[in-house]
């Protein structure tokens, strides 16, 4: 503790003998009182402690870190762009300014014993200074979301001679409350472009996710390029629900995904969704096939009438090579294989399978995701259940000692339709209105034990979407209340002081074109879209 504190002056001192050496300082302002425990940070941070005063950013702001290494400075770069995204100012990184510098961002790396994880950070701001301590780029990633939450809209041009945007002061100490923090994106379905997934990253990382999981194969279209069996975008990718054009991913495009996610510090989970939901790839290839039928491409949406055969050598050997070509330009930990709605798989060949493949995932050194259903079979507690459904296969994921993540369909799922009018979505789980989706509590949902829960995920399932503005309707703000349900603890979680903050949330919606719903039940600031756009369409 004593040498965190001798660190902790030797930054002070450095940082305020860089403000106090250059030239031409500027006059104090007299910063307006402010309160940073009313700030509209979403997730809500672990502790807040506000100091009522203010931190001025403008042009004689400068950002240093006290790395240039392991991602620091990179995290630094990343911060003055989103600055100057709201801004237009250009901050300088680690550079000396040919101006005075009247202020500093100084992102420390920091061995404090409390920062317990690798997301940890703690935010201190004063009138001089905004400090941002973690003991990696991941945590300072994470602080700097809650930095730029922060920062208002406008200027405030009254307290200075230049644009002036006045950053309450205080303190804050923050991690988070699950490691597992996902969304689901259904590309199969419908196709999204690379672009499209771009801006859907963006969009999470805002909110401290950490999981983007992409659903790359189902009856209506492979999604995904695996050069030892080109067919299966041929022929597989060519389709989609609906009749339209299709698409895939050339695994150029896919690691471009996956690189882009990793510099927003979010972990790409890929799911070749089987024995079930496997249509595509048996067109592609009909000796995959096990449900006796010729076969044929398809365009609806109905589930559980597709399956692999599941005796048959030359399948396994086909998942081994999907397997291996996606695991190797996939770097994160997990391949999620489905598993759900195998209505015609007979149970015993079932548990064969789920059996297979387990193996093989753990031979390509990854480790298993699935939906619930695959606790049925003989597999291991390492392997993660996805619980969608049913509970009593959740009790027996609990029972094998497995993790569990938590997608609830009637309080996760994003296809669900807000209420009876909405434009997109389905209602076979429930209607799903905003403060649905948040007034659940995660940690002790139907009896699951927190120690089993890695996190919660929010699939959006894409039979009713088909374009980025119909995918941002159905997950914002729905997305957001899962965000907060993920990193937030609980005792800083009310309905009530959350649905303020994400009032707050339109400017920057707009801000980034997101085609939210404008639910009724918040009371938007400065919506640009009206409720009777909602009716008219």
């Amino acid at each position: 503790m004593k040498s965190l504190l001798i660190k902790t002056i030797l930054s002070i001192t450095i940082l305020g003998a860089l403000v106090a050496c250059t030239e031409n300082k500027k006059p104090e302002i007299n910063f307006p009182p402010t309160d940073l425990t009313v700030a509209n940070m979403i997730p809500k941070p672990l502790k807040t402690i506000a100091t009522n005063n203010a931190f001025g950013l403008d042009q004689f702001t400068a950002i240093y870190t006290s790395q240039t290494e392991n991602g620091f400075a990179e995290v630094g770069q990343y911060l003055s762009d989103k600055i100057n995204e709201v801004t237009k100012l250009n901050l300088l990184v680690n550079e000396r300014s040919e101006n005075s510098v009247d202020r500093i961002i100084y992102i420390n790396q920091s061995d404090s014993t409390d920062l317990a994880t690798n997301e940890s950070y703690q935010l201190y701001i004063t009138k001089d200074s905004a400090i941002i301590n973690s003991k990696t780029a991941e945590g300072a990633f994470r602080a700097v979301q809650t930095f730029r939450q922060i920062i208002p809209e406008t200027s405030n041009d009254t307290l200075a001679e230049q644009p002036i945007w006045p950053i309450p002061t205080g303190k804050i100490i923050d991690a988070p409350n699950f490691e597992y923090r996902g969304s689901m994106l259904d590309v199969a379905r419908h196709f999204f472009s690379v672009e499209d997934v771009k801006k859907y990253i963006d969009l999470l990382a805002y909110y401290k996710y950490s999981i983007l999981h992409l659903h790359l194969s189902d009856d209506q279209g492979w999604r995904i390029e695996i050069k030892s069996w080109p067919k299966l975008t041929e022929v597989g990718g060519s389709t989609e629900v609906g009749g339209e054009g299709g698409g895939f991913y050339t695994q150029e495009q896919y690691k471009e995904i996956v690189d882009y996610a990793a510099a927003n510090y979010i972990t790409i989970v890929p799911e070749i969704d089987m024995p079930g939901h496997t249509n595509a790839a048996s067109v592609s290839y009909p000796f995959l096939n096990g449900n006796g039928k010729k076969v044929k491409l398809y365009e609806g949406t109905h589930v559980g009438f597709s399956t692999f055969d599941t005796r048959k050598d030359t399948v396994y050997a086909f998942i081994d090579d999907v397997v291996r070509e996606i695991s190797a330009i996939t770097p994160g930990p997990y391949f999620h294989m489905g598993g759900d709605e195998s209505h015609v798989t007979k149970k015993n060949d079932y548990i064969h399978f789920v059996n297979k493949v387990e193996k093989i995932v753990k031979k390509h050194r990854k480790r298993m995701i699935g939906w619930d259903e695959i606790v049925t079979a003989d597999i291991d507690s390492e392997a993660v259940a996805q619980f969608w459904a049913s509970k009593e296969n959740a009790d027996l994921a609990v029972k094998k000692g497995m993790k569990v993540i938590l997608s609830p369909a009637k309080r996760a799922y994003l296809d669900m339709q807000y209420d009876s009018l909405s434009k997109h979505g389905l209602h076979w789980a429930a209607f799903v209105p905003v403060d649905s989706a948040y007034i659940w509590t995660p940690e002790n949902y139907e009896g699951i034990p927190t120690e089993n829960i890695l996190g919660i995920e929010a699939p959006l399932w894409s039979e009713t979407i088909s374009n980025i503005d119909e995918l941002e309707y159905l997950a914002f703000p729905r997305a957001i209340g899962h965000a907060e349900l993920s990193w937030s603890t609980q005792e800083n979680r009310d309905w009530d002081n959350y649905k303020v903050r994400l009032a707050n949330q339109a400017p920057y919606l707009d801000r980034m074109d997101v085609k939210y719903y404008p639910s009724k039940l918040i009371d938007w600031k400065k919506s640009k879209y009206s409720y009777t756009e909602i009716k008219k369409d």
